[in-house]
């Protein structure tokens, strides 16, 4: 009976263990959604440039698992008005898209790039214009860093949608600016590269952004300045499990909040937060079946805005004193231009021209580092000056050089520019001391 009773258990045990994986159904680890390239095609970039972006958007897409009913592609160029190359669901592999996209054709114009990105959430992510909803959406922006119109609200409503935003900059452009356009944290979605430096990236990229598109993705909408929305798919079910929510301002850990909810909970909106402010959120679904790994989101409200007025004469109230009205303030410009000169192999000098008419700087701080990583360097600048020389450099590196000019209100404006220093001087071979001749007669005074 004993032999028996050892195979009913190792039956009963094996029965248990396929339940629990019944429970957890197929793995949700196929990557679903909606990515859009961005790409400037304006006459601000050389054909050059374009040529060699276009070959790295087209290697970028060609291994990605393109589907018609899952994971899809489009193609929009900036310039003087948006231009779609290919839309969500005209290619079912990423070989046709990569097809596509060494196929098309520089666009030249202005760098409209706010309106294309009003143009990305109207036509192509919006529910309204077909648009799967539900589902992860990802823009990929490919720039020489300028534009000629505003990027940052139409890019902060892409972002309110649940849109994560990489950005890939090849060199120019104001470093902060596309730092704040960026998804949060900005080191891992914003990078400066050389153009003809880009398959550096094109790995670490291509993985962020199937990351990003994971069903089991959690990601937030209906961003404000005082909340927002956490969304994510079903991870448990009512009777399987339970989660755990916390979000914990960046700048303040020992502030933290958190929410249980039940296991068949997909979603939560936070209130009460601090405007402009980074938080991280954190999602740790406890299951009584099987483990699961805590899920992480940095997300940052939007700024506040003016309240409404108080006692004004159209109310009827009486008037409330106030304070003297200030003059508005100058315009507080950071650096117009950089300009880099004198390389050697170990320095190079660093030049701005400020903007004409702005508000003078207090002082401005340069932060240098090499591109392909490592450690950043700040220098300080007294104000009246407009250029230093950067020492200790390493010879034949690229590096992302930043201007950050500080004002009184305490705002910072920058402008960020690529420099690369020289290859050093080969050292020249010692010379080999010459054996004595054996047998030479020395020779003596």
């Amino acid at each position: 009976m004993l032999p028996w009773t050892a195979l009913g258990l190792a039956l009963s045990l094996r029965l248990a263990l396929a339940r629990s994986g019944a429970e957890r159904g197929p793995p949700a680890s196929a990557p679903r959604g909606d990515l859009m390239f961005l790409l400037d095609s304006s006459a601000s970039v050389s054909h050059y440039e374009f040529s060699r972006v276009r070959e790295f958007v087209g290697q970028l897409v060609a291994p990605l698992p393109l589907d018609t009913g899952a994971l899809r592609a489009s193609l929009v160029h900036v310039g003087s008005r948006p231009y779609t190359e290919f839309s969500f669901g005209q290619h079912s592999s990423g070989k046709a898209a990569q097809d596509a996209v060494l196929a098309s054709a520089q666009r030249m114009g202005d760098t409209h790039t706010g309106l294309a990105l009003a143009y990305a959430k109207e036509q192509l992510f919006a529910e309204a214009a077909g648009a799967r909803p539900g589902v992860p959406k990802v823009l990929v922006w490919v720039t020489d860093g300028g534009s000629s119109d505003p990027v940052g609200p139409p890019m902060q409503e892409l972002k309110d949608l649940g849109v994560t935003v990489f950005i890939v900059s090849t060199g120019r452009g104001n470093f902060l600016e596309l730092s704040a356009a960026a998804s949060a944290p900005a080191e891992k979605h914003l990078h400066f590269v050389d153009v003809d430096d880009l398959h550096i990236i094109l790995q670490e990229l291509r993985g962020s952004i199937l990351d990003a598109m994971r069903p089991q993705q959690l990601h937030a909408t209906e961003i404000t300045s005082s909340g927002f929305r956490l969304a994510w798919p079903p991870l448990l079910t009512a009777d399987a499990g339970y989660y755990v929510l916390e979000l914990v301002p960046s700048a303040q850990p020992g502030a933290a909040r958190r929410q249980q909810l039940p296991g068949n909970a997909t979603d939560w909106t936070w209130a009460g937060l601090d405007p402009d402010t980074d938080y991280d959120a954190a999602l740790v679904p406890e299951s009584n079946v099987h483990l699961l790994r805590p899920q992480h989101l940095r997300v940052r409200t939007r700024p506040g805005e003016a309240g409404p007025r108080v006692g004004g004469p159209e109310s009827g109230a009486a008037p409330v004193p106030t304070q003297p009205v200030a003059l508005p303030a100058p315009e507080e410009a950071g650096p117009e231009r950089i300009v880099i000169s004198h390389a050697r192999p170990r320095s190079l000098r660093v030049s701005w021209a400020p903007a004409l008419g702005a508000a003078a700087a207090l002082g401005y701080h340069v932060q240098f580092g090499p591109l392909e990583g490592g450690a950043a360097q700040r220098v300080e600048v007294p104000a009246g000056r407009n250029c230093t020389t950067l020492q200790g450099l390493a010879p034949g590196t690229a590096y992302l050089v930043t201007v950050t000019a500080a004002f009184r209100s305490g705002r910072e404006s920058a402008l960020s520019a690529k420099a690369c220093t020289p290859d050093g001087p080969r050292p020249r071979p010692r010379p080999v001391p010459r054996a004595p001749t054996l047998g030479a007669a020395s020779r003596e005074p």
